[in-house]
């Protein structure tokens, strides 16, 4: 973990909900990995107080570039939203730990739901280029808003896409999707964020098939390093109810410890 003070590429809207920051600092994407945040400052003064944790969109090594996908909904947000082109941003990370991809796996199924889909965007780019192949769920209220799936699909990934509005989003649609999917593909490890719901049906995927599985779990943070202890969540390990700091322990766990999400 170090603290950089990254230079505005872009940050710009991409749909009505959504922008696309890109940033550029000297080394910052060593040490990165899927799955892994940074956590910003959004302002020079002391409101908001606190940093805003944000997960990797994408990795840029030859440019030295990590680029966010974010929703502009609160106070940090929408003053994150305001920075220009040339602004310098005041970042620490990589922090947490991110998803671990097996040399041995083939095919992997992730699913994702909002501010998931950036969240499992690098971690599709990292299999495309170990030569893994992506089969790709991605859901959102719009059609609009599925917005990793141009970017998925150009590093490899089959995507299907599934929404509110088509009334194709909900656990009695997917379940049967998913299920053919693994069973079509010989799926080796499952890979979820985004929804609380979705992730408890990959969870009882993973256990039905016997399939190993990652989640990026999704937590108000104060520092980001593990000091502050507001993000801890009861995971069950081995049969025991352990609390575990999401920013420090994870973000990414295993798919089989969730629990009260």
């Amino acid at each position: 973990m170090q603290q950089y003070h990254g230079t505005v590429l872009l940050n710009q809207w991409v749909s009505s909900r959504y922008k696309h920051l890109a940033v550029h600092a000297p080394g910052i994407t060593t040490g990165c990995t899927a799955g892994q945040f940074f956590h910003l400052r959004c302002a020079d003064g002391f409101v908001p107080l606190l940093r805003r944790p944000m997960s990797i969109y994408r990795i840029v090594p030859k440019q030295d570039e990590i680029h966010f996908l974010y929703h502009v909904k609160g106070a940090g947000t929408q003053l994150l939203g305001e920075m220009q082109q040339g602004d310098r941003l005041d970042m620490f990370g990589p922090l947490g730990h991110g998803f671990t991809l097996d040399p041995k796996w083939k095919n992997i199924l992730i699913l994702a739901r909002g501010v998931g889909l950036a969240t499992l965007a690098p971690l599709v780019q990292l299999a495309g280029e170990q030569g893994v192949k992506v089969y790709a769920v991605l859901s959102a209220r719009t059609e609009s808003d599925i917005l990793s799936a141009t970017y998925m699909r150009d590093c490899g990934a089959e995507v299907i896409t599934v929404t509110d509005e088509s009334g194709t989003s909900g656990v009695d649609d997917v379940h049967p999707m998913l299920e053919a999917l693994i069973e079509m593909h010989e799926v080796d490890a499952l890979f979820t964020c985004g929804s609380k719901r979705l992730t408890y049906l990959l969870q009882s995927l993973a256990l039905k098939y016997n399939l190993p599985g990652q989640v990026a779990v999704e937590e108000n943070m104060g520092c980001g390093m593990g000091m502050c202890y507001c993000c801890v969540k009861q995971f069950n390990h081995n049969g025991t109810p352990v609390n575990l700091r999401v920013c420090k322990d994870g973000p990414v766990f295993s798919l089989k410890e969730v629990m009260n999400l």
